[in-house]
């Protein structure tokens, strides 16, 4: 198995929990043997639970295989640091390894340096960012890109979640709330469930009165989501008072503002790593406007079986 296979391995596995790490970044490692032979996959769980590399090792432990462990590929450098779990290059050490590949490098200074721990300590390391781009690194930065916006720009991650109908319109056809493929309500419900808060504005509150809880699919084990509700006028308080504390008994902490702009800011104090944006046309008209969104995810309907999916993320992403 080459890097780039085992990469995309340990992204593979990492998206299983993305959401449910936050504010840490999901992360996924790959071991394997002196012959290139896949020997286990692990990820990051869970904020305060093992990283991914311990995760990797106690696997090969169960197994009888960690004697076999010759080359870790991780989607992110391993930290150094005492945080909440002890260091992963300890880990690292005690198991081994002679040769460690991760793809990007740690923006968080007091987990950052892992690479030059490394290799003092006579590890051969490289980091993918150092070679040319390639699918698996693109998918790294895919991945990890609220991790790198939250630590290097104090921002959330934006993703643009939008559904239309064949004519192109984002109202759904009278009666119904949905008019997407089962397949597509399940896309929905992932980015959901991927997603710290849900920003949405007072009209679609007022006319689907939206549960926006993640159905389809199991839902992370993690603390409240937050709801957040652009509201200029007033008009959900004054009218939807019921909804909001049905929304509190669901689990939201429900945050009503005039400026959503303003709340991005807010939102990255609180730990907050990715946002989806659930609105009307006119919000979220309103936030591709704005340039700090990063991913447009875009479910049309077709007169066939299934829906043309299309996603676009930033150029941004790239630096």
């Amino acid at each position: 198995m080459n890097w780039d296979e085992a990469l995309l391995l340990a992204v593979e596995e990492a998206e299983l929990f993305r959401g449910a790490t936050s504010p840490n970044p999901p992360v996924g490692a790959v071991a394997l043997d002196a012959s290139g032979e896949l020997l286990a996959v692990a990820a990051h769980h869970r904020a305060g639970e093992l990283h991914a590399e311990r995760m990797l090792f106690a696997d090969l432990e169960r197994q009888g295989l960690l004697h076999r462990v010759h080359t870790v590929v991780v989607t992110l450098e391993p930290c150094r640091h005492f945080g909440r779990t002890p260091p992963c290059t300890d880990a690292i050490f005690a198991a081994g390894v002679k040769r460690v590949i991760f793809g990007l490098r740690d923006p968080h200074a007091p987990a950052s340096g892992g690479e030059q721990v490394l290799r003092d300590a006579g590890l051969e390391v490289l980091c993918l960012e150092d070679f040319p781009q390639g699918e698996a690194l693109q998918a790294v930065r895919r991945q990890l890109g609220p991790f790198m916006k939250r630590v290097l720009r104090g921002r959330p991650w934006v993703t643009v979640k939008r559904a239309l109908t064949e004519g192109g319109s984002m109202l759904p056809p009278p009666g119904l709330k949905t008019f997407t493929s089962l397949q597509s309500l399940r896309l929905a419900h992932l980015l959901r469930r991927r997603a710290d808060a849900i920003l949405t504005g007072s009209g679609t509150i007022l006319a689907d009165q939206p549960e926006f809880t993640v159905r389809h699919l199991q839902d992370h084990v993690r603390g409240p989501r937050q709801l957040i509700i652009a509201d200029r006028s007033g008009r959900v308080s004054q009218q939807a008072s019921h909804y909001l504390e049905q929304a509190r008994q669901r689990g939201f902490e429900v945050v009503i503002t005039t400026d959503w702009r303003s709340e991005m800011a807010r939102l990255s104090e609180r730990g907050v790593m990715e946002i989806l944006v659930e609105a009307g046309p006119s919000l979220s008209a309103d936030v591709l406007a704005h340039e700090d969104w990063d991913e447009h995810w875009v479910i049309q309907k077709t007169a066939g079986e299934e829906d043309q999916v299309t996603c676009i993320y930033r150029e941004s992403l790239k630096s």
